[in-house]
């Protein structure tokens, strides 16, 4: 982490050495102001024609919401997924930034970066990665507008296979106040899960819309009769797609994650291994996330700058370390674009 105030004409010039040898800049900032403050893609990929300039906006780089505000519930509704997320007759519920924050967004920046790299392979020449998260989200709802336009899905929510109108795909509530996930789709999982509960099939036609309200009624009596452990137990040694729901405290004791090394202790604090699995180059979690201007002085080392011109950047306020207080403080929305 280096702090840069890029709106010194010092510090502006530091980032542009470090965009020299850069494989890759991702920049967060609204439409505009990073030429405004001179490190647009023209400047920089005349200076490094191999870069990877990779843009992240909520709204993209043109139309007419380019330049307003937004978060991850604004960019989910406009683009056609939160509208189906929810229960009959309630509002859709902000779906925890997870999807288009971190799925439309982070993901297709990822995906974005990844692809302009292994195209730089073949050409030799870097280019503009425009990572919108409005796009993002459009593209995870494909299947969604495929299955409308063959007709298979009904556009109200709660009333399809997948979003929570099948009473064998969803949650319920244990004794404990704790739930249960239900998900049996495929009919040999079903009739395991049946069995398990004791329940007739005849009187559970699993695809019969007509009786899902009444199953799922049942269903719901059922599981509030055993704590979420005691189903946990009667699902143990059965294939019918039944988990229990945790807490991010308790997922990385499930022994199944526990075992696989899905999360890591890193500084005594549990955190998500790294994802995808390599073969041969395996990923690592090499330290925790750096306070804020923590490598400042070791980066511009690295650029070559010796310990007075450090100095006398730190003076000017044109870069900051951790311990230097205003600007690690309060300049973190300027210094990171989220204005």
């Amino acid at each position: 982490s280096i702090a840069i105030d890029l709106k010194s004409p010092a510090g502006l010039q530091v980032l542009l050495e470090l965009v020299d040898t850069a494989d890759v800049l991702v920049e967060g900032f609204r439409p505009g102001v990073a030429e405004r403050l001179g490190f647009g893609p023209d400047v920089c990929l005349a200076r490094n024609p191999r870069l990877v300039f990779a843009r992240m906006t909520g709204w993209g780089q043109n139309g007419p919401l380019a330049d307003k505000a937004g978060h991850d519930i604004n960019y989910a509704a406009v683009a056609g997924a939160l509208y189906g997320i929810g229960r009959r007759g309630e509002p859709p519920p902000p779906p925890m930034n997870l999807v288009a924050d971190f799925g439309g967004g982070g993901t297709f920046l990822a995906l974005g970066v990844l692809a302009a790299l292994f195209e730089r392979q073949q050409s030799g020449a870097g280019q503009v990665v425009d990572v919108a998260m409005v796009d993002g989200v459009a593209s995870l709802t494909a299947y969604l507008h495929g299955l409308l336009r063959i007709g298979i899905w009904n556009r109200e929510r709660a009333n399809n296979l997948l979003d929570g109108a099948a009473p064998f795909y969803d949650t319920y509530e244990t004794a404990d106040g704790r739930f249960i996930a239900v998900g049996p789709i495929e009919p040999q999982f079903y009739e395991r899960f049946l069995a398990v509960l004791r329940l007739d099939p005849a009187e559970f036609p699993q695809h019969d819309p007509a009786s899902w309200g009444a199953q799922k009624q049942r269903l719901a009596e059922i599981f509030r009769q055993r704590t979420q452990e005691e189903w946990v137990r009667a699902f143990a040694d059965v294939d019918a797609c039944v988990t229990p729901v945790l807490t991010p405290e308790e997922a990385p004791h499930h022994p199944h994650l526990a075992e696989r090394g899905t999360f890591v202790d890193v500084a005594g604090v549990p955190e998500p291994a790294p994802a995808p699995r390599f073969s041969r180059t395996p990923g690592t979690i090499r330290r925790p996330a750096p306070a804020y201007g923590e490598d400042t002085v070791a980066i511009l080392t690295e650029l070559g700058y010796g310990a007075q011109q450090i100095a006398e950047l730190r003076a000017s306020g044109a870069v900051a370390v951790a311990q230097d207080g205003a600007m690690a403080q309060g300049g973190l929305d300027t210094a990171t674009g989220a204005n």
